[in-house]
């Protein structure tokens, strides 16, 4: 297996390349510039230096061609977008970003037929509307319409039907996974990073505001990246969709979590009401049952890891009070 990640020096990116490389997989990062950044904040040079990074924006079709050819690709993992506030700032660049470099994806494993055996891509719960717009009892799974309340969740629709067509013209198989709230170290843009960062702050010793509050589903990155694995392992065999989910909680919450492993927070950390306009209660149970059984770390677990690595990560001098700008 011969992995390439575009925008793989994410969050989500880092976490997966230190799932793949520790399974001996060989690790492509495409990417705009090399940032390892989120990568040595969660392992050794030993370890992150085993993925190549190849340089290319993907919207450069012919580019993004010429380098899964090149370094014989056999499996891609796309998570290249711009989040939330940059394409709120700048619709048309997200569009460009988001969703024809979605196509170009397509597009180069269309040309490259029989190479490339799998795709993995990002899409996101925000493809769901606001929580009030589902007038139903339980969980809420893939089957309910799509009613993003942003461009980029939007443009994540696109590219979920988009996978579609070309599934039903050129039956090309992919696989689609919607995170909610990913948190955990390496999560420091978008607009549910704040969360970690309250996290940070604790770990800092500084105070932070939660700009936010109400219910949303947590997600501890490590997990997520272990889903991406497992369905790069398992092929579809068409195009589908799967939520993920994680711990289901309100702030006060995760608040409460966070100061039991934290004491300081209790006075540090303070958090808004306002409720993202993004369903919540979403359920996972195609995923576990086509994809598991994969199991999901308690948020207070997830909690106090990233607290003990942010308090190492420190003192080692590697995050510091800029990065809870």
């Amino acid at each position: 297996m011969r992995v390439l990640i575009t925008g793989g020096f994410g969050c989500i990116g880092s976490w997966l390349t230190r799932e793949l490389v520790r399974q001996k997989v060989k690790v492509y990062i495409y990417d705009l510039r090399e940032d390892r950044r989120r990568m040595r904040l969660l392992m050794e040079e030993s370890e992150y230096s085993q993925a190549e990074f190849v340089p290319g924006d993907i919207t450069d079709g012919q580019r993004f061609f010429e380098v899964c050819q090149l370094h014989a690709i056999t499996h891609i993992v796309h998570l290249a977008a711009l989040q939330v506030p940059l394409c709120r700032a700048d619709p048309i660049r997200g569009a460009s970003v988001n969703v024809i470099g979605t196509l170009v994806v397509f597009e180069t494993i269309r040309k490259l037929a029989g190479q490339i055996q799998n795709l993995v891509y990002a899409s996101s719960a925000a493809v769901y509307g606001e929580p009030s717009a589902y007038d139903l009892d339980g969980d809420l799974d893939e089957s309910l319409p799509l009613r993003p309340t942003t461009h980029y969740g939007a443009y994540k629709v696109c590219n979920e039907l988009s996978a579609r067509a070309y599934y039903l013209e050129h039956g090309i198989a992919s696989v689609g996974l919607r995170p909610w709230t990913v948190y955990g170290v390496g999560r420091d843009f978008g607009m549910t990073s704040e969360p970690t960062k309250a996290i940070l702050a604790a770990a800092l010793g500084r105070p932070y505001r939660i700009s936010y509050g109400g219910f949303q589903d947590f997600q501890f990155a490590p997990d997520v990246a272990r889903a991406f694995v497992r369905c790069l392992a398992h092929p579809a065999q068409e195009a589908v969709v799967y939520n993920l989910r994680g711990t289901v909680a309100d702030m006060a919450t995760f608040h409460r979590l966070l100061t039991q492993v934290a004491p300081q927070a209790a006075e540090l950390i303070t958090y808004g009401e306002r409720q993202l306009p993004i369903a919540y209660r979403l359920s996972d149970h195609r995923f576990q049952r086509d994809y598991g059984p994969l199991p999901v770390t308690p948020l207070a677990e997830g909690i106090r890891q990233t607290f003990e690595r942010f308090r190492t990560l420190s003192q080692l001098g590697l995050v510091t009070d800029a990065d809870l700008a």
